[in-house]
């Protein structure tokens, strides 16, 4: 992944910069040691990295604010940063960049259940949110998989899902109201807890943005009652399409439940030998749950009976407590670290519609023998929000090259398809070439007008998300500027 050389200038005057910070900064705040900025040389797509010029780390909206504004009048590229979780290379710096992390942002600001609200600063994670709330019987929806670590202010950055958001939605349709800071330090507020008027909806743009616009400080979370009872089955099948075939009926038959999770053969024998949940040897697995009173559940664990039997699954398990509701999705949940024991892998995130599930399936099965390297699926299936994880020898020359044009085939495919190239993990340098494959020239031109309007001196994240030469023009007149 080709990135812009980095500003010589900029790097000279790297000690005019950190004291810059330091004297306007808690010392605590600002780390310019070579050394230590190697801790965030990367984000989770590890395969490309690069320590920093320096790296802010504020604990208030205003130290954000001091922080972008010292680096907007010194012209110095600003990477914002949740807890580098990103899969896609959102998190990536370059040498002439100060990193700002959110990640001391951790503050419970306010509590509503009566209005059904939760404020707070964007560096607490997203469990950490459902923690605070359990007490008053509340949750907040998303759920990524990393949402131990994972931080609300990456999940707005890059408009995260999770196993739950098929019935709840993903974080712009539980976002409510954001407090952010632009690239010359003003701050903004965009929504609040209440239904607000027609302007223009601003914090729709923001939340999925990517770091390009501002950095949120402070976010307002839509939070729901606990529901009455939740349960889960699983569902296994000998065939990749059939499940998917499944999949595709449970919709259509107008059920909307919780969550649908998908799990290959790959896939499930690695989470059998890490977790040891208990699932069946076969070719898929579904994990499908329903919410509701005890005779809702029933209800709906009856209808997705009868639609999966005309399937002939291997096996259908319905869970009768928690424990069992627990051992089904344990495996799910330790999915992606299971993989990990297998060797490198590339996790792509492209969506599909679900009658397109089977077709998309067996398609990349054939790739997965065209380019010679194995392929696991593991997705929330609901949704066609598809993260297949691509296996590769790191230590092997041209394999991840190889990788690499395997993900892009897979995305592509998912465009052709009708889906798009990211369902919650965004583009960051991973699909930014890719972009051309969804978006004609004049799209992207509206797009990189209006981060042109929030950022006219493209110092937020500016290689990132559109292909370079598409942004290049743009890039160059901001620094004329």
């Amino acid at each position: 992944m080709a990135m812009p050389a980095p500003d010589a200038t900029i790097i000279a005057r790297k000690p005019q910069i950190v004291a810059a910070l330091l004297a306007a900064l808690p010392a605590d705040t600002v780390i310019s040691d070579p050394e230590e900025t190697r801790a965030y040389e990367c984000d989770a797509l590890t395969a490309y990295r690069c320590p920093p010029l320096a790296v802010v780390l504020p604990r208030t909206t205003d130290e954000v604010a001091t922080a972008m504004r010292i680096c907007h009048d010194m012209k110095v590229p600003v990477i914002p940063r949740g807890a580098g979780t990103s899969l896609a290379g959102g998190a990536l710096p370059t040498a002439d960049s100060v990193v700002i992390g959110t990640m001391r942002l951790r503050e419970f600001l306010e509590i509503d259940t009566a209005n059904r609200f939760i404020r707070v600063q964007t560096g607490v994670t997203n469990l950490s949110v459902s923690a605070e709330l359990e007490p008053e019987g509340f949750f907040y929806a998303p759920d990524p998989s990393s949402q131990l670590a994972c931080t609300i202010a990456g999940n707005i950055g890059m408009n995260s899902g999770g196993a739950h958001c098929l019935k709840y939605g993903v974080t712009t349709n539980n976002l409510l109201g954001v407090r952010m800071v632009l690239a010359t330090g003003e701050i903004v507020e965009l929504g609040g807890p209440h239904p607000g008027g027609t302007d223009l909806d601003l914090l729709g743009l923001i939340c999925g943005s990517e770091g390009q616009l501002a950095i949120v400080t402070e976010a307002t979370l839509r939070i729901l009652p606990r529901p009455e009872g939740a349960r889960p089955m699983l569902i296994g099948f000998d065939d990749a399409e059939v499940a998917g075939e499944c999949v595709a009926r449970i919709i259509r038959s107008g059920l909307i439940p919780v969550a649908i999770e998908y799990m290959d053969d790959v896939c499930l024998r690695a989470v059998e030998s890490f977790a040891k949940a208990g699932y069946p040897d076969c070719t898929a697995v579904l994990i499908v749950e329903v919410e509701g009173s005890e005779a809702e559940i029933a209800d709906q664990i009856e209808r997705i009976h009868a639609i999966a039997s005309e399937l002939n699954p291997v096996e259908f398990r319905s869970s009768r407590n928690e424990a069992e509701s627990l051992a089904i999705w344990k495996g799910r949940k330790a999915a992606f670290g299971a993989m990990g024991r297998l060797g490198d892998y590339l996790c792509l995130d492209g969506t599909v519609p679900v009658s397109k599930l089977p077709y998309t399936l067996r398609r990349i099965g054939e790739m997965s023998k065209e380019y010679g390297l194995e392929v696991a699926n593991v997705f929330h299936a609901g949704d066609g929000n598809m993260h297949p994880l691509i296996l590769f020898d790191a230590n092997r020359p041209g394999d991840l090259e190889r990788a690499e044009a395997f993900g892009a085939e897979i995305l592509k495919l998912c465009v052709d398809v009708g889906g798009c190239l990211t369902g919650e993990h965004g583009v960051g340098i991973e699909k930014r070439d890719l972009m051309t494959s969804q978006y004609a020239p004049d799209d992207m031109a509206i797009q990189m007008e209006i981060k042109d309007v929030f950022d006219p001196g493209w110092l937020l994240n500016p290689a990132k998300v559109f292909p370079l030469a598409a942004s290049e023009p743009y890039r160059a007149r901001a620094a004329q500027r």
